[in-house]
């Protein structure tokens, strides 16, 4: 079969279930049921199905399980909003302690020549020019006691 031949009717495809069929089926096994009472029957033939998020389909106790109350849910959302909350506050709180770590600059001019060796030192040592001048200005106030 070539390509561009194939269409849908080459493929076999069961036909769909029949909802109100399904509805009648399970009625009519509750009343074969030999445990089940004429009146439990009759009341379970009256009363009204549940429509679940979709409209048409019935609410099976199994579904339960996988869709949770509305209550649970907003209980579930509410928990994670708030586990949210927390992680963003505490992210942004180590954000600042960094920030307020590393944001105290220090301008100061240098002569060309200085600037020069800085760099061919941060070049050789394959650091940046800013931790020789932090380690620099350490070193120089620890020997002067500060």
């Amino acid at each position: 079969m070539a390509k561009g031949q194939t269409t849908v009717s080459d493929f076999a495809v069961a036909p769909r279930r029949n909802r109100a069929s399904e509805q009648t089926a399970t009625q009519e096994d509750a009343a074969t049921k030999p445990d089940a009472t004429p009146t439990e029957m009759q009341a379970a033939a009256n009363q009204p199905h549940e429509t679940g998020p979709l409209g048409g389909e019935i609410d099976h106790p199994a579904s339960r399980v996988i869709a949770p109350t509305e209550e649970a849910r907003r209980e579930r959302a509410t928990t994670r909003a708030l586990q949210r909350e927390e992680s963003r506050v505490r992210l942004r709180d180590l954000k600042r302690a960094r920030d307020r770590e590393s944001k105290h600059y220090v301008n100061c001019p240098l002569d060309y020549d200085t600037k020069k060796r800085l760099e061919k030192a941060a070049l050789e040592n394959d650091v940046k020019m800013t931790v020789i001048m932090k380690a620099a200005i350490d070193q120089y106030l620890r020997d002067n006691g500060y």
